[in-house]
């Protein structure tokens, strides 16, 4: 290191060698501070919150009891506390290499006390007291698993976001609808991945 600093320091003068000094200081800092914010779906930056599951890892592939080909219920999730002044918490499942982004769950009013949701939770009863779900775009309210067509894969994507307020939204909404009502009381958000490949038939 002395060395590299002295060529520095012959080459393009004490300020280059100043810089260089304080470079990798720079580069730890940053990365010790790590990702704390995320592009929202509101386009807005917020905390992220940190969504998993115990049914697939974050990446990985949705096994078949969670999917049209299988039971078709919900998979398990769990998710970090939300920010001061969380009322609520939303949950989405889309689809974004349908021809048009496809809606397979959304939930909303699950309480802020609330941090996880069992395998089949959908429908009700069996979601948290005082929560409800929302129209898919099967015409169904609840939950509905990936169903693509055979051949490729494609990606799930399930967002949880934490909310200051508790949304009224119509009866039975649909994603568009949900997305309104929570437009302005987004704190935080994250987002969990999974790949389903339909077999060939």
């Amino acid at each position: 290191m002395k060395q590299e600093l002295q060529i520095i320091k012959e080459r393009w003068g004490p300020r280059a060698l100043a810089t260089a000094a304080i470079a990798p200081v720079v580069c730890l800092l940053v990365s010790l501070s790590g990702p704390r914010e995320s592009v929202s779906a509101f386009g807005q930056d917020h905390p992220i919150l940190r969504l998993e599951s115990r049914s697939f890892a974050d990446g990985g592939d949705i096994p078949r009891q969670f999917t049209c080909d299988g039971a078709d219920i919900s998979p398990a999730l769990h998710w970090s506390h939300g920010p001061y002044g969380t009322r609520d918490f939303a949950i989405s499942m889309t689809d974004p290499d349908a021809p048009a982004e496809f809606t397979h769950w959304i939930a909303y009013n699950i309480p802020a006390g609330v941090r996880s949701l069992a395998e089949g939770a959908s429908v009700q009863p069996a979601m948290p007291k005082g929560s409800n779900e929302g129209l898919d775009n099967f015409g169904r309210i609840g939950y509905g698993g990936p169903c693509p067509p055979p051949g490729r894969p494609h990606r799930y994507v399930f967002h949880i976001y934490a909310l200051d307020a508790h949304l009224n939204p119509p009866v039975g909404p649909n994603r568009r609808e949900l997305k309104d009502a929570m437009s302005g009381h987004v704190l935080a958000e994250g987002q969990l991945i999974g790949i389903y490949r339909r077999p060939t038939p």
